[in-house]
């Protein structure tokens, strides 16, 4: 046996006791006729001791170690003379009697410690070493325990856990699919699942009324921080159920991780918000609510006074910044030259500051009395110090979603985003479809199995627009945690769904006849909900970014740096698949 104890383990009841450990060297010391090594392994740091005047051999070989060597080392626990409050093995020492290298090591590219010299591009090549520091250990630990739970709670509330294939069919609607080529099928492909969304409603037909899985989907789409071309779902779907029943269930699910996770009780009901509020108010469909900064429409009170930017704009809208009107100038400038960014797309921004004295201040003040500017004042409830920021534009949702951003940025730069402060709710009655100029028709905001509200499914033959679904995403901090909606479980009106979605009845069949002659043998209603695993994760552990929760990541360019993928494959293989690669010239 390699080890008789873990490095993070022993205490100071454990003086005099004969251990031994094994693990990697994170670093030494050497003072006078004596050595200092700190030995890590998963579970802490352990500091051995080495004394030349006890063992002259033995502090040479110690002398010999290098950073990340791994070793074994046999000893007696010393009460440590000098102790170290940062770590719980600090109290105690190991005076060792015999040293043992089981690996050498060549010098680490970077610092295996919490505050590594290493850049991302670096780390992630080496990812097999980032892993071994606690930082990043931590939040995969959190990962494991979050699983654990997860499938606790589902399985106390009568879920069963089962496998649905990776190797599926394409679906065209959605995000882009990663496909795989069939050798035994030439020409053919499967491709990875976007989420196991068929499956599981064939699950349901198949009278497994509560299916869960956490599963690994696959989305062909541009990076960002909550995003990542595999990612894990918590999926789930249920029988016999409406919206209530699904959010209710849900719901509990999310206090329960936040009361055994981060021991933070969530009480109430989250707060619903219909989508249609949340984009007037927030400019989002995930609104972060730790802060306010409500939108307020202006149009009423800033239109037809000689500011040809406003008068001709078709939605007029700003934000209140409680406390924020001793911006400076050059901060102001800073932020309009934020909503200008090609990302964002404003054109510009006006600002006004609420004075002591109760008068407003406007970078507009030419075109507008001090009436006025106070009737803007009444309809955002500003006091004196607060700071007015407003955007306009000719595309009302366009100039929202600006908005939204300069909400964002203001949030984070008067630390308002607090990452141990948490604002959880329900966005609900989502549009059943929007439109897609690339493809010049109507598309479904969700996807096509989505159930509208049954008291718009009249809509569906007039304004299929306007149609409501019955979707719901739960949002945390401005995340999107997880979504889900009641499933469409009649043939006919899956039919006619996919009739609006410009789908032919032969291409309906084609692609999802197997789902629709399903529902022909009695299929029950049913909903359900996929969380995200990472970002459930990651908002727990305080991340900004999804990868720092994924043992093995892809970079922002969809490469996996340490493995080199991906790659070519060479002409044997290609032949094999019946593949021919053409890469346009540049």
């Amino acid at each position: 046996m390699y080890r008789t104890h873990t490095c993070g383990e022993l205490r100071i009841s454990d003086v005099n006791k004969q251990v031994t450990l094994a693990g990697w060297v994170q670093r030494s010391r050497k003072m006078g006729g004596m050595t200092f090594v700190d030995l890590r392994d998963r579970y802490g740091i352990t500091q051995l001791v080495f004394n030349e005047e006890v063992n002259a051999a033995l502090c040479e070989q110690a002398n010999k170690l290098g950073r990340e060597y791994v070793i074994q080392v046999e000893g007696t626990v010393n009460e440590r003379f000098s102790k170290n409050a940062n770590i719980p093995t600090g109290d105690i020492e190991i005076c060792v009697s015999e040293l043992k290298v089981l690996n050498s090591a060549l010098t680490p590219p970077f610092t295996i410690e919490d505050n590594t010299d290493g850049g991302d591009d670096i780390r992630m090549k080496y990812r097999y070493l980032d892993l071994r520091r606690q930082a990043v250990r931590k939040n995969l630990e959190l990962r494991h325990k979050m699983t654990i739970e997860v499938r606790k709670y589902l399985d106390e509330q009568g879920f069963i856990e089962v496998e649905t294939p990776v190797l599926v069919g394409s679906t065209p609607e959605g995000a882009r699919d990663f496909v795989v080529p069939s050798r035994m099928n030439p020409g053919q492909f499967y491709a990875l699942p976007q989420s196991p969304q068929t499956l599981k409603q064939l699950l349901m037909v198949s009278g497994f009324d509560r299916y869960f899985q956490i599963a690994k989907c696959f989305r062909d789409e541009d990076l960002r921080a909550d995003r990542q071309p595999e990612f894990t779902q918590i999926d789930c779907e249920m029988s016999f159920v409406e919206q209530d029943d699904v959010i209710n269930l849900f719901e509990g699910m999310a206090k329960y991780l936040f009361k055994v996770i981060r021991g933070v009780e969530l009480d109430g009901p989250f707060l619903r918000m219909p989508w249609a509020e949340a984009m007037k108010y927030y400019g989002s469909d995930k609104p972060d609510l730790r802060f306010g900064m409500k939108f307020v429409e202006l149009m009423d009170i800033l239109k037809g006074h000689g500011f040809s930017v406003f008068d001709n704009a078709a939605y007029i809208g700003g934000i209140c910044a409680e406390g924020a009107a001793h911006y400076t100038r050059k901060q102001l400038d800073a932020l309009t030259e934020y909503v200008k960014r090609p990302q964002i797309g404003a054109k510009g921004m006006v600002y006004a500051r609420v004075e002591a004295d109760g008068n407003v201040k406007s970078s507009v003040d030419k075109f507008y009395t001090q009436e006025v500017l106070q009737q803007m004042k009444e309809a955002f409830g500003a006091k004196p110090g607060d700071l007015i920021l407003i955007l306009s534009g000719d595309d009302a949702m366009k100039t929202r979603k600006q908005l939204c951003e300069l909400r964002l940025e203001m949030g984070n730069q008067l630390g308002l985003r607090d990452k141990n402060k948490f604002a959880l709710l329900w966005v609900v009655d989502f549009p059943m479809f929007e439109w897609s100029d690339e493809e010049n028709r109507l598309m479904a905001m969700h996807h096509p199995f989505t159930h509208p509200k049954d008291e718009d499914i009249p809509l569906l033959d007039t304004d299929p627009a306007a149609v409501r679904a019955d979707a719901y995403d739960m949002v945390c901090n401005g995340i999107e945690v997880g979504g889900g909606s009641i499933r469409i479980h009649d043939a006919q009106l899956q039919a006619k769904m996919f009739e609006i979605l410009g789908f032919t009845p032969e291409r309906a069949q084609e692609q999802f006849g197997f789902l629709m002659n399903a529902f022909k043998y009695g299929a029950p209603p049913h909903g359900g909900l996929a969380y995200g695993l990472d970002r459930w994760v990651s908002i727990f552990a305080g991340l900004d970014s999804i990868r720092d929760c994924i043992a093995f990541p892809k970079n922002n360019s969809g490469r996996d740096v340490m493995l080199d993928a991906p790659g070519y494959l060479d002409q044997k293989q290609l032949d094999e698949l019946c593949l021919k690669v053409d890469i346009p010239q540049e």
